[in-house]
């Protein structure tokens, strides 16, 4: 999640200076970057329990001692509720306290690693002095909604009021689920929708790749991703692929108009947010925002919208991939690793109908085209690039489903397939068997 926008920005008075912001992003190859966002679970060693935000060992003492880093406190209401540095980056807050390193833009995954592993020691370092420590999963594997402590940001506590309203598992979204997340630039508008089609296709193999939420509160849930079946009840406003990228003539403009029919949550004005919640910012524009009245919005606030929407690619001044689960230590590269090269790389990237490589242009070459054997494994058939749009709406649920695998080769060396086994799903499923 980002903080409040630092700067309001210029009056909002026509629909193309929401078009020339996204067009904002465009940059020659040479300026193109790769960024990561990653999250963790914030954990007490003595008894596991998720960290409030108050207390000796709460995350307020936690974003205090990181700033014997060089790290400088943002704060709300008298809070911090997030860190930044002199080198781009940030660490962040979710709605449970997961924190968030919001990673500078750089040249290549190997500086995002260094980078990472940076991060990792200091907060290593400060964890070990308080009793805590942190995990790497997409879903909180043992506690309960109602036992996990929700941040003092005011953003959150105007979502968290209206999620049931859209959804029965938004709040499990806020408070127990955590993501890895890769940020790619653009060159242009026609880059920019390659891009968007091939990361959204992929994104089904990214789930089956990365997928490592299985538990819910201390037994398996039938799904091997629980955090990607969150998703799917959520907000249907807001959430889920989006069929129209794949349309003829999609394009920065298209995509504002989708974000135009997205309903508010806040305005940020004088320092506070406003509930703005299920309004319209086509309204915001023609200054009958019900929840501030003879006001136009900034291009702040635009900047602020854009981040409200959670599909499972998200389009900025760059592209989000989103539809990993947050990994451990070892797997957090991997995400990068498998973005980059599929939508940076010619061979690739720009031409999402034609067939893959036998070899990718990638050292982890051999671990994609095993993620997608084991996305074949686990939706019972195979993967087909030019079937990836229109099957892209009912994937989630299927590569989320947990199947035996089958027609495995025994360990006993025989050529003989093993029988499949029986499907597992959350509603056959029952822990005490």
């Amino acid at each position: 999640m980002t903080t409040a926008p630092s700067s309001p920005g210029a009056p909002i008075t026509d629909k193309r200076q929401l078009v020339e912001y996204l067009e904002s992003g465009c940059k020659p190859p040479a300026a193109w970057r790769v960024g990561t966002e990653h999250e963790k679970f914030v954990f007490r060693r003595s008894d596991l329990r998720r960290v409030p935000y108050e207390g000796p060992d709460g995350i307020a003492v936690l974003l205090r001692e990181m700033t014997r880093f060089g790290w400088k406190p943002i704060i709300e209401d008298g809070n911090a509720i997030a860190l930044a540095n002199d080198a781009q980056c940030a660490i962040t807050l979710e709605p449970g306290g997961q924190f968030e390193l919001s990673g500078a833009p750089l040249e290549t995954v190997h500086q995002t690693c260094d980078e990472v592993h940076e991060h990792l020691r200091q907060v290593r370092e400060v964890c070990d002095e308080l009793g805590l420590g942190m995990l790497g999963l997409g879903f909180d594997p043992k506690w309960r909604r109602e036992a996990i402590p929700f941040m003092p940001k005011v953003r959150y506590r105007i979502m968290r009021d209206y999620m049931p309203k859209k959804g029965r598992l938004g709040l499990d979204m806020m408070l127990r689920t955590c993501t890895v997340q890769a940020n790619l630039d653009f060159g242009s508008e026609a880059d920019m929708v390659k891009k968007f089609r091939v990361s959204l296709a992929l994104q089904p193999v990214a789930v089956a790749l990365f997928a490592n939420s299985p538990f819910v509160e201390g037994q398996p849930s039938g799904f091997l991703s629980q955090r990607s079946l969150v998703w799917t009840d959520t907000d249907p406003d807001r959430c889920g692929t989006l069929p129209f990228v794949f349309e003829d003539g999609f394009g920065f403009e298209r995509y504002v108009d989708y974000m135009l029919d997205v309903p508010m949550y806040f305005v940020y004005r004088n320092e506070h947010y406003i509930d703005a919640s299920g309004q319209s910012f086509r309204d915001f524009i023609a200054g009958r925002l019900p929840a501030l009245t003879n006001d136009v919005p900034r291009l702040g606030d635009w900047a602020d919208h854009l981040t409200t929407a959670f599909p499972e690619v998200r389009l900025k001044t760059f592209l989000e991939m989103r539809g990993a689960d947050g990994p451990p230590q070892h797997r957090r590269r991997g995400r990068d690793a498998f973005s980059r090269p599929a939508l940076c790389d010619r061979r690739l990237g720009a031409h999402p109908g034609r067939r893959a490589p036998r070899r990718l242009p990638h050292p982890l070459g051999r671990q994609c085209r095993s993620g997608v054997l084991r996305l074949r494994l686990l939706t019972g058939r195979p993967i087909s690039p030019a079937r990836a749009p229109a099957t892209a709406a009912g994937s989630r649920s299927s590569v989320c489903r947990c199947r035996a695998a089958s027609r495995a080769r025994p360990r006993d060396g025989s050529s003989q397939p093993r029988e499949r086994g029986p499907t597992v799903t959350s509603s056959d499923h029952d822990p005490t068997r």
